[in-house]
């Protein structure tokens, strides 16, 4: 008698490369993760997302936490190796779409739903940093250096982000000139840092 599995048994039961079964969770965590956030989604939600056994989960994961560490790294490292993370240049900001797109949801956990999370408040911390860091590099020369300075590196990133956001929510409209729309308001920010041409500098 022919004992018959369901896909997800059957997905359950075929071999694959350690590397690659620990994507495809990965992947699978993120679809749910974006779709319930952290705390109202289990462990079992992501083994059926994911088509695997809990206990195959468990080979390649300790706990929920650290699955969703691991799932932020994942969407740090393909953010970096689209956007790249040392510079900001005239082609950042469609890099920027360019990621969001591929991967919204691992785009938004990464700087929408992870910064709602005290446990993982330590990877946004020290990914704020960084962008500050590389704002602030790229504007020298820019807007004199000074308190001003400082504000525009610390907000361009935010800004920059939650456009990027609210452009993936609004449907993604306009894809070959959001970068230019988007560039507008980030032109805005150093506007508003640098010395007028009116004369006029910004008090600190």
């Amino acid at each position: 008698m022919e004992v018959l599995m369901s896909p997800e048994q059957k997905s359950a039961t075929v071999r694959l490369p350690r590397a690659e079964r620990r994507e495809q969770i990965l992947a699978a965590a993120t679809r749910a993760f974006a779709r319930a956030g952290f705390a109202a989604t289990g462990l079992d939600d992501i083994a059926t997302e994911a088509a695997v056994t809990r206990v195959l989960l468990y080979r390649h994961f300790d706990s929920k936490p650290d699955l969703y560490r691991a799932v932020l790294d994942r969407a740090c490292t393909r953010l970096a190796a689209t956007v790249g993370d040392d510079d900001f240049d005239e082609d950042t900001i469609q890099k920027m779409l360019n990621a969001a797109a591929d991967d919204p949801d691992g785009f938004r956990l990464l700087f929408h739903y992870a910064a709602r999370e005290p446990e993982f408040r330590d990877i946004m911390d020290a990914l704020a940093a960084n962008s500050t860091e590389v704002a602030g590099r790229n504007l020298t020369g820019r807007i004199p250096d000074g308190p001003w300075a400082r504000w525009a590196a610390r907000l361009l990133p935010t800004v920059t982000i939650e456009a990027v956001i609210a452009w993936l929510d609004a449907g993604q409209p306009d894809p070959d000139n959001a970068a230019e729309r988007i560039g507008h308001v980030v032109h805005a920010v150093m506007q508003a840092a640098s010395p007028s041409d009116r004369g006029f500098s910004p008090s600190p």
